[in-house]
């Protein structure tokens, strides 16, 4: 069974968190291992996501992404190392859109009232509605490009449509640190390029860090500011330039790879003598973890 993170989309968030100073470390990973049974998922995964910075969380299937995100949401311990975000133990200012969200196209819910949702966490009660609370909407639709479908049913949305609405479910409690799990799945060309520039242009506007998980780096190449990048539940992490090279590479994946550059993309290969396979974006049929 995957396990990918089944909960809501709404988490336990502060209702407003501190504005972060362009550059300063929001989230820290320090030898971050887990291991179900006799397998080991991440092996001492350690890195840093700063304030004002897109990174992208590359990998295969099977390669700990989905893991990797379960442990910064705080859905599961790891078996050793630490978490702190904002230099505090977990307890904390993320936002998150899961890559799975099923919504009926017959659903009676505006994609203003999924963003109001945003608002009140994990409080009980309906809250009462206020000319603050629809600004507070309002504003945030209009940062994402949604304002123009407002008040369209979201399930009756397209899939670009839908993913800025629940971007901004995410944003409106304020988090420092936003997470994405595949946003660009199922997206068109065109479609993914403006989601991807979005996202850009809120990590630097709102000063928070923001970490997209993606099979495949072209889509986020031209914006990216850090790559970690997961293979077999090791990481190398850093600028794209440092990271995704066929030395460093080669020493993650554990045997030799190729990166071929051309037009503005990237692929990396597995070298001569390995079946010259494609080991990314994805060949793997394994399970995400």
């Amino acid at each position: 069974m995957s396990d990918e993170p089944q909960s809501t989309l709404t988490h336990a968030v502060p209702e407003r968190a501190e504005p972060q100073v362009a550059g300063e470390t929001v989230l820290e990973l320090a030898g971050v291992t887990v291991e179900l049974g006799a397998r080991r998922i991440l092996d001492d995964v350690g890195f840093r996501l700063k304030a004002g910075e897109l990174t992208g969380l590359i990998g295969s299937n099977g390669a700990g992404k989905t893991t990797l995100l379960r442990v910064i949401l705080g859905l599961l311990e790891p078996t050793r190392g630490t978490v702190t975000v904002n230099g505090a133990d977990v307890g904390r200012s993320v936002g998150y859109v899961p890559q799975k969200f099923m919504l009926d196209p017959d659903l009676p819910v505006r994609a203003r009232d999924l963003v109001a949702l945003g608002i009140d966490g994990q409080r009980l009660g309906v809250a009462r509605p206020s000319r603050e609370r629809r600004e507070r909407v309002a504003r945030m639709l209009g940062a994402v490009g949604a304002a123009d479908f407002a008040d369209a049913r979201v399930g009756r949305l397209s899939g670009g449509e839908q993913q800025r609405v629940l971007i901004a479910h995410a944003l409106i409690s304020h988090p420092s640190l936003l997470l994405l799990d595949e946003p660009l799945a199922n997206l068109d060309l065109h479609s993914a390029r403006a989601v991807v520039e979005l996202l850009a242009r809120i990590a630097r506007e709102q000063r928070i860090a923001v970490m997209i998980s993606a099979h495949e780096m072209n889509a986020l190449l031209p914006v990216m500011d850090r790559v970690v990048y997961l293979a077999d539940g090791r990481a190398a992490c850093g600028r794209a330039e440092d990271v995704v090279r066929a030395d460093v590479l080669s020493r993650l994946y554990g045997h030799r790879v190729e990166v071929i550059r051309a037009a503005g993309r990237v692929l990396v290969v597995a070298g001569e003598g390995d079946d010259a396979e494609p080991t990314h974006p994805h060949h793997l049929d394994a399970e995400e973890h």
